[in-house]
């Protein structure tokens, strides 16, 4: 029987890792392929919350938004985070996980966020998906997941991006740059390797909270991960 590194894991998913190939919205094909993914792990016995962005929805009215004032902005973006977490628990749904959303700002047609309630959920292995971000404006879903992941006992925040770790440079634009397997969280932010931002890197660092960070797109990575094998980079205090 395979063994699991992390029995309850905080998984960040950008809205942009919905959009597939597609300029915005949500690819159909991407979001059943990474809920497929998730699946794996969740039938290891590993518990899963998911903190989403809502970047691929909220791109489609960027222009619209432009010059308007922030926290609205702010708040427009959190909406499509909601919009997001629903379409996921719509294609767990389809594939037999069962999933609950939770919301930090109160939407009527989902759960609000209530802390010992979606401990109970993951107890009772039910994915639970956080949207909303931190219910705050001027606060990323980077940070969300770094004060979920505290919440919900999690053993680590695996950052899903597009990129399969941490480089030394930019992998596209340099040839020759390496990735770290490990990195401390202090020269993470010193060298500014754009983990997190600020605010969720010393967030993680201050409470002893690893990362992962390791690509969504690569086939079997997120199982790698969990399981403890040699996938993506981690971040340690």
């Amino acid at each position: 029987m395979a063994t699991y590194a992390y029995k309850r894991i905080l998984l960040k998913l950008s809205g942009e890792a919905l959009m597939g190939d597609d300029a915005y919205g949500i690819n159909r094909a991407t979001i059943t392929r990474i809920v497929g993914e998730i699946k794996e792990i969740v039938d290891l016995g590993v518990q899963v919350a998911v903190v989403i962005g809502g970047g691929n929805i909220f791109r489609g009215v960027a222009p619209a938004a432009e010059g308007m004032d922030r926290a609205t902005a702010d708040y427009m973006g959190m909406l499509a985070t909601v919009m997001n977490a629903m379409a996921l628990q719509d294609a767990m749904k389809n594939i037999g996980l069962n999933a609950r959303v939770q919301s930090a700002l109160n939407v009527e047609v989902v759960e609000p966020y209530i802390r010992a309630k979606a401990l109970r959920y993951l107890e009772e292995d039910v994915v639970v998906i956080f949207g909303a971000g931190t219910g705050n404006p001027f606060f990323t879903t980077d940070t969300a997941a770094a004060l979920r992941g505290m919440e919900m006992n999690a053993d680590v925040v695996l950052k899903a991006t597009k990129v399969d770790g941490i480089y030394t440079d930019d992998p596209k634009k340099n040839p020759g740059a390496t990735r770290y397997e490990t990195v401390s969280f202090d020269e993470a932010i010193a060298k500014d390797l754009k983990v997190m931002d600020a605010t969720a890197l010393t967030l993680c660092r201050d409470q002893g909270m690893p990362i992962v960070v390791f690509s969504i797109f690569k086939q079997g990575a997120l199982k790698q991960v969990v399981m403890g094998e040699n996938e993506g980079t981690r971040v340690v205090v």
